[in-house]
């Protein structure tokens, strides 16, 4: 492997004319933003298109929903693993490389002939997202000044917004008009453009360190840690709590992380730097990177099922009902630096997560029990939205505020992997808390395509007081981490 990855030091040269623009430093935001909106792009419309899919494969919600999960647990297992190999290799060649396999893993996804196919390529586009993970806020912040950081942060999350909002829009009509497959063939384009602008644009590594030691030990054990934690997330409402392959799975889990936690701080080149967690800070911040997306993504989730089998809402009308959420992000992300200089910091991060509890209590309240649902609805998703917009980008850059500058790079990748990790959570977490709602009141299992739309809000209903704890315990980490940062 190491030869291979030789060969990609010699990276190509960007143009010398666009080196020399001044808004040089923008372009690459702008592409690297680009990874961000494509990412999302992907991830919204599959979150849409989980209904569709259950029908047509005729899955269960555990199993329907590995086609969101396959692609993240290639994303967490892969990223600590790439963002070393991108430190010492180079970032560029390895940065287009990833958006060569995730398209190409795109494509096969849309030619899909079975289940156990798309989850196949969906784990290869994961590995390929894992590439563009490990380099993306890293290529970033070696860019960017810091005086203009925060704002490049913010331009990264409102590329993701955009992304996340233009999703359930194609993704709907792509659904109505020219059928599943398409949602996966529609990012080939953009990551085409992606590759040609990288090689054109993006300079060429620095400090690339070859010789460095790879810890194969810490990559051998990361992968099935995490993956395993995700797996029981997901199937626990089938297993049972107490059942042996739960508690089982548990123990390897945590006997692999025990591992891990060993190995790194014993090991001269760990995967993931133990000085990251030395600060405080950088941990709660990471863990409100986790809980912020598994917040996002487990509304997504369960509003999908609740548009499309619940109120029988046809595809395109359900992806305007889901775009509300991503389009209120994206249109406060890109102020809400601005709101956090202006006004008290540590105070910005709780009052997003305030107003994204609003909109749970709202939907608890509403959802199954009103006539003119599509109007609560909205409000609740546009309430929900704005206070995750106002919650990521300062967290963000609290994360990274709060470790010296020569960690910035593993502190990116980490806030990657926590990102995927919390998206995990809050696909496997509602996947869970929906199937054990549906259970019939003699506790035997019921399939959701069996059941009724009244039944389906109900579950939805029910499973909402998850995403409201999560959006509280957001907001007290992003409120002492921003607290710590302040006071150092």
């Amino acid at each position: 492997m190491a030869p291979f990855f030789a060969r990609l030091t010699t990276e190509p040269a960007p143009l010398a004319w666009l080196e020399r623009q001044p808004w040089h430093p923008w372009l690459i935001v702008g592409l690297v933003s680009m990874g961000a909106f494509i990412g999302q792009l992907d991830a919204t419309i599959v979150q849409l298109a989980l209904p569709v899919l259950g029908h047509h494969f005729d899955a269960s919600l555990q199993h329907v929903s590995w086609v969101a999960l396959s692609y993240l647990a290639a994303f967490v297992a892969f990223l600590p693993i790439f963002g070393r190999l991108c430190e010492m290799f180079g970032r560029k060649s390895l940065y287009i490389f990833g958006y060569l396999l995730f398209i190409a893993a795109s494509a096969l996804c849309g030619f899909a002939s079975s289940f156990e196919q798309l989850v196949i390529f969906r784990f290869l586009q994961g590995v390929g997202g894992s590439l563009l993970g490990a380099n993306s806020i890293s290529i970033l912040v070696k860019t960017i000044s810091p005086e203009q950081r925060g704002r490049a942060l913010g331009w990264f999350a409102a590329a993701q917004a955009v992304g996340m909002s233009a999703g359930p829009v194609l993704g709907g009509l792509l659904l109505a008009t020219l059928g599943w497959r398409w949602i996966f063939w529609l990012t080939v384009p953009f990551g085409a453009l992606a590759v040609l602008l990288g090689w054109l644009a993006l300079p060429r590594s620095t400090g690339a360190q070859p010789d460095r030691a790879f810890d194969w030990g810490g990559a051998l054990l990361i992968g099935p840690a995490l993956i395993l934690v995700v797996a029981v997330l997901n199937y626990v409402s089938t297993w049972g709590l107490g059942s042996p392959a739960t508690l089982g799975s548990l123990a390897m889990a945590a006997l692999l992380l025990g591992l891990l936690v060993r190995r790194e701080r014993g090991f001269a080149a760990p995967l993931i730097a133990p000085a990251l967690f030395r600060s405080p800070a950088f941990c709660s911040a990471a863990a409100g990177v986790a809980l912020g997306y598994a917040l996002l993504f487990g509304m997504f989730f369960l509003m999908s099922f609740a548009q499309g089998h619940g109120f029988g809402e046809p595809p395109g009308m359900a992806g305007l009902h889901l775009a509300i959420i991503p389009v209120a992000i994206g249109l406060t992300a890109p102020f809400s630096t601005t709101v956090k200089e202006r006004f008290a910091g540590r105070w910005v991060g709780p009052a997003g997560m305030a107003l994204s509890l609003l909109a749970v209590a709202l939907l608890m309240s509403t959802l199954g029990r009103v006539t003119d649902h599509r109007l609560f609805d909205a409000i609740a998703h546009a309430l929900f939205g704005a206070g995750v917009g106002l919650f990521i980008a300062p967290n963000n850059q609290v994360a990274i505020a709060a470790v010296p500058a020569a960690l910035s790079g593993p502190a990116g990748s980490l806030l990657n992997l926590m990102r995927a990790l919390g998206t995990s959570l809050g696909v496997a977490g509602g996947a869970t808390l929906l199937a054990l709602n549906l259970e019939s009141p003699d506790g035997a299992s019921r399939a959701w395509l069996s059941s009724s739309g009244a039944d389906m809000l109900i579950a939805v209903r029910h499973s909402l007081p998850l995403l409201a704890g999560i959006a509280m315990l957001a907001g007290i980490a992003s409120w002492y981490a921003a607290r710590r940062v302040e006071r150092s």
